[in-house]
C-alpha cells in the first residue's frame, strides 16, 4: 500500500461542513464525507464572508449594461465589488493548495454553468458562466484539481479529480524538498500514469529530470511543474488507459497462463465498454506484481493513484458512467 501526501483542498462550506446556504441548509455528500479522512479541507462561504446572513435573500448574476454584476434582487444590493475584493484577498492568502470543491450553480462559488439573468425581475436566464468567486479561482488556480460536488458523482470525472489531486500533492512535497533525487523519484513512480495522460509531456519532463543543461534545481522544478500541469489538464481517454494496462501486462506475458491472459483481456474490454471500473483491472495487475515480485512496477502510482479506500465510492459506476454533467 502506497503512502500518500495529504492534499490541501478549499471547499464550499455548505458542502457537509455548515448549514450556510441561502436557505439555511447544508449539502450532503457521501464523497466529501469519505474524503475527510484523506484530505485537509479548508471550508469557506464567500457570501457569508462578505456579510450576508443565514438564511438570506438569494443573489444572482445579472447583466447590467452588458456587464455581469452580483445582485440581491430582494434588496437591490450590488455585491459585485465586495465579492471581488474578498475573492482576491482570500485566494492571495492561500499557499500549498492542491484543489477546490465548489458548490455547483452558486452565483458566488460555482465555476461553470451558473445562470446569468437579464435583470433582477423574474425571467429566464440568458446565459451561463462561472460565479464571481469561482471565476477568481479559475483565474488564479486554473492548473489545480477543481470540481463541483455534482460533477464528482460521475465516476470518470471523480477518478480524474482524485488522481490529479493526489499527484499534485505528492509533487508539492517533492518540490518543497528542493532535492533532485525527489524529483527523479516522483517522475519514475509516475511514469505509467503520465504515459496514460500525455506521452508528449512525459518525454519533455524526462528531459528536464535528466537536467543535461545543468539548470539550478529550483528552475528545473518550476519547468517540470509547467509540463506536469499540461499533462494533467485533461483526463486520459479510455483507450490511453487500455494501452497502459496491456503494456504493464506485458511484463508478465511469459509467466501467465493462456486462461489468465484471456481473463485479463476480457476484463480490459469490459472497462473499455464502460461496464467495469478501472480499479478492477488495476487490482489484477497488482496481484501479479506481488506474485512475480516486480519491484519496479510495485511503486508505479497508476496502480493506486489515490488511497484504495476511496474506490469504494465507485459503486455507482453503472448508473453514472455515461453522464458528464
Amino acid at each position: 500500500m502506497r503512502e500518500f501526501t495529504k492534499p490541501n483542498v478549499v471547499i464550499s462550506k455548505c458542502i457537509t461542513f455548515a448549514p450556510v446556504r441561502y436557505n439555511g441548509l447544508m449539502i450532503a455528500s457521501d464523497f466529501v464525507e469519505k474524503l475527510k479522512n484523506y484530505v485537509n479541507f479548508f471550508p469557506v462561504c464567500p457570501e457569508v464572508e462578505i456579510g450576508l446572513g443565514v438564511p438570506r435573500e438569494p443573489v444572482r448574476i445579472v447583466l447590467v449594461n452588458g456587464e455581469r454584476r452580483l445582485l440581491q434582487p430582494a434588496t437591490g444590493l450590488d455585491l459585485t465589488e465586495k465579492m471581488k475584493s474578498f475573492a482576491e484577498s482570500f485566494l492571495n492568502s492561500l499557499s500549498n493548495i492542491d484543489g477546490f470543491i465548489l458548490k455547483r450553480g452558486s452565483p458566488s462559488s460555482g465555476f461553470k454553468n451558473v445562470k446569468v439573468y437579464p435583470g433582477i425581475q423574474k425571467s429566464a436566464p440568458v446565459g451561463k458562466g462561472p460565479g464571481f468567486f469561482g471565476e477568481a479561482v479559475l483565474n488564479k488556480f486554473a492548473n489545480l484539481a477543481i470540481e463541483d460536488e455534482l460533477r464528482l458523482i460521475n465516476l470518470r470525472i471523480r477518478e480524474h479529480f482524485l488522481t490529479k489531486l493526489f499527484t499534485l500533492a505528492r509533487f508539492r512535497e517533492a518540490k518543497q524538498s528542493g532535492k533532485i533525487k525527489d524529483l527523479v523519484r516522483f517522475h519514475s513512480e509516475n511514469k505509467y500514469l503520465l504515459t496514460a495522460y500525455n506521452q508528449k509531456e512525459l518525454r519533455i519532463m524526462g528531459k528536464l529530470v535528466a537536467n543535461q543543461e545543468q539548470k539550478p534545481i529550483q528552475e528545473t522544478f518550476r519547468d517540470y511543474e509547467v509540463h506536469l500541469f499540461l499533462a494533467l489538464s485533461r483526463k486520459p481517454s479510455v483507450g490511453s488507459y487500455v494501452n497502459v494496462l496491456l503494456k504493464i501486462m506485458g511484463y508478465f506475458s511469459n509467466e501467465l497462463s493462456k486462461d489468465e491472459k484471456a481473463f485479463f483481456i476480457e476484463s480490459v474490454e469490459r472497462y473499455r465498454a464502460g461496464r467495469l471500473p478501472l480499479s478492477a483491472n488495476l487490482s489484477i495487475l497488482r496481484s501479479w506484481i506481488v506474485r512475480f515480485r516486480q519491484d519496479y512496477l510495485a511503486v508505479q502510482s497508476i496502480l493506486e493513484p489515490y488511497p484504495e479506500q476511496l474506490t469504494t465510492l465507485e459503486t455507482s459506476f453503472a448508473e453514472d458512467s455515461g453522464k458528464y454533467y
